[in-house]
This record gives structure tokens, sequence and C-alpha cells, in this order.
């Protein structure tokens, strides 16, 4: 049976998953603009992971309403199968960008975006793991993970979108998503481990 969780750690944990669920939801559209308008393939992978996180943290909003080992489980399935999608989505956009040589055009709202997204998730990531360890909370901490994913691919991405902008690097972007490949197999495999030792 689990052990009763304090209420003000509960809310806490609610209020950093309601505020990255915030986050995403204003991130898709402006990255689905700004895509469009600079036909950038970075930014269109980019959305596609904040639509990961957002149904990451849909599970964990979930799980938080009532938790249990088999709930737990579940919730830890779905998040590792996130991390499964994301690596997948960028090996394959990543290879079709350098096999086809595409060039996308310049984003300056799209540069400001994952500036701004690299900060918030990395911070959001902080407060989870802080929480989820606080609350003993495995599908919390584990959230972390991928929030902490989204950052560092915001990081990835700004970094391609800033070198194509200024050096005419098209080819940075896509090369930097190859390195978030090995670190979302690492936690999806990870994550899948966890959820089996429960």
């Amino acid at each position: 049976m689990a052990s009763p969780r304090p209420s003000g750690l509960l809310r806490r944990g609610l209020a950093l998953e309601y505020t990255t669920l915030g986050w995403n939801v204003i991130g898709v559209a402006v990255l689905a603009w700004s895509a469009i308008r600079a036909r950038s393939v970075a930014l269109a992978g980019f959305g596609l992971d904040s639509l990961i996180e957002i149904g990451a943290s849909v599970v964990v909003v979930w799980e938080l309403t009532g938790s249990d080992e088999s709930r737990q489980r579940k919730a830890l399935g779905l998040i590792g199968g996130a991390f499964a999608v994301l690596a997948l989505y960028l090996l394959g956009q990543g290879t079709v960008v350098l096999a086809t040589g595409h060039h996308a055009g310049h984003s300056m709202a799209g540069i400001i975006w994952t500036a701004l997204t690299a900060v918030a998730m990395c911070l959001l990531a902080w407060g989870k793991s802080r929480t989820g360890t606080a609350l003993g909370n495995i599908v919390l901490r584990s959230e972390g993970r991928v929030t902490l994913v989204d950052g560092i691919l915001a990081t990835a991405v700004l970094a391609g979108l800033a070198l194509n902008a200024t050096l005419n690097w098209w080819w940075a972007d896509p090369v930097a998503g190859f390195v978030l490949v090995y670190y979302a197999a690492r936690e999806c495999a990870g994550i899948l481990r966890d959820g089996a030792a429960l």
C-alpha cells in the first residue's frame, strides 16, 4: 500500500506538470508557424518533441492523481515509449536532411523560442527531479528526464539554427540531433527497466 504523500509536494509536482503542458501547447503553435515559414525540418522535429512532452506530462498528471504500482508501471511504459518515438524520429529526420541536403531558411522566432525553451525545460526538469525524489515518485522523476531531454534538444536545435543563420552551416542542425538519439535511447531503456522492477 502506498504511503500518504505530502499535499504540498503533490501540488508542486502537479504545478510543474501543468506549467510544462502550457509551455508546450504554446510551443507547438509557435514551432509549427516557424517551421512552415522557414521550411525547417529541425523546427518541425522540435514541434514533435513538444507533442511527446505534452503526452508525457498528461501521463504524469494521471499518475499523480491516483498512484499505485500498476499505474506507475503503465506510466513508465508510456514515458519509455515516448523516448523511443523521439529517438526514432531524430534518427530518421537527421538521415533524411543530410541525405537530401535540405537547406532550411532562417527563423528568428524559432531561435528565440528554442532559447527560451532550453532555459525553461532545464529549470522544470530540476524541479521535477527534486519534487519526485521528495515524493518518492519514480514516474515524476522519470518524466523529469523527458523534460531534460527537451531542454537539451532545444539547445541542440538552437545551435543548429544559429549556425545556419550565421555561417550557413545547414548540416549542423541534424548532426546535433544525432547526439540526442543515443541519449533518448538510453533513457528509454532505463525507464523501461525501472518499470519492470516495480
